[in-house]
């Protein structure tokens, strides 16, 4: 498998690892436990670092799509090589730092790996006429 689709990959995984930190969240709420007969509602009520935590995950569930799309159409455009390459592993690495800087609150920092990201899979796209 090729690493822009190990980065797809890699990609899938982190939203359910984005998970893992909301799941704790909210299992320390206010009534103590992870209520699994009304997450979604349970999560609305989530404040501080899991609101920031479901954000992240939430954000990684949009992000995915279009990151997904970019690597396929440059390898169905027959584009391959060192900036696909490239172009893959920096979102992945940008998509896991935003992952750390939206639960640890550095919000600027947040800002600037995600649109590094979103330019990674914007550049992908246009890989077929770079």
């Amino acid at each position: 498998m090729s690493i822009p689709f190990w980065c797809i990959f890699i990609s899938a995984i982190l939203i359910f690892i984005a998970k893992a930190p909301v799941a704790r969240a909210m299992a320390k709420e206010a009534d103590g436990h992870y209520d699994n007969h009304h997450p979604r509602a349970q999560q609305g009520r989530l404040s501080g670092f899991g609101a920031r935590a479901l954000a992240a995950h939430m954000n990684s569930f949009e992000a995915f799509p279009l990151f997904a799309v970019g690597v396929l159409m440059a390898h169905v455009t027959n584009n391959h090589g060192v900036l696909v390459d490239v172009l893959a592993i920096t979102f992945v690495v940008a998509r896991m730092l935003y992952l750390f800087f939206y639960w640890a609150d550095l919000h600027w920092q947040r800002s600037m790996v995600w649109v590094i990201g979103l330019f990674c899979s914007l550049l992908l796209m246009l890989t077929p006429v770079l």
